[in-house]
């Protein structure tokens, strides 16, 4: 698989269109696109780690719920993700560690403030070549 993820056109919001080839790829694949939303991911780098668990009902839930809480970190501590390191993961949990770096102004170009990550067209499924999501944020 090429690319890890796409942005799709969506009126007024930002919508994305992730893969992976198994549940901890797709999740770790949504993080980094949250990031490359946000800013250039290429330019964060770890500079600490934080552990993140996420619960939900099922896979769409679960997904929104983890973005929303990667979206926390940046938006309530300033932290972009680096890097995700996926523990354990199912339909109703995912326990990770996250890489983090503080936002730094001379190194970190904002692209996109994000204010909320919908359920509007939430998608998560295994597809006969891997695993796919469409998620859309709120601009």
């Amino acid at each position: 698989m090429s690319a890890s993820y796409e942005i799709i056109d969506h009126t007024a919001d930002i919508g994305l269109h992730v893969f992976g080839n198994d549940p901890a790829d797709l999740f770790r694949n949504a993080a980094r696109a949250l990031t490359d939303v946000i800013t250039d991911c290429q330019h964060v780098a770890t500079v600490d780690s934080i552990g993140v668990s996420v619960e939900g009902h099922d896979w769409p839930d679960l997904m929104v719920n983890w973005l929303r809480e990667l979206l926390y970190l940046w938006s309530g501590k300033e932290l972009l993700i680096a890097s995700i390191v996926v523990d354990r993961i199912n339909p109703q949990r995912i326990d990770a560690v996250a890489g983090v770096e503080p936002f730094q102004p001379d190194r970190h170009r904002i692209r996109n403030e994000i204010k909320a990550v919908t359920y509007h067209q939430i998608d998560v499924s295994e597809g006969l070549t891997g695993w796919e999501a469409t998620i859309i944020l709120d601009v």
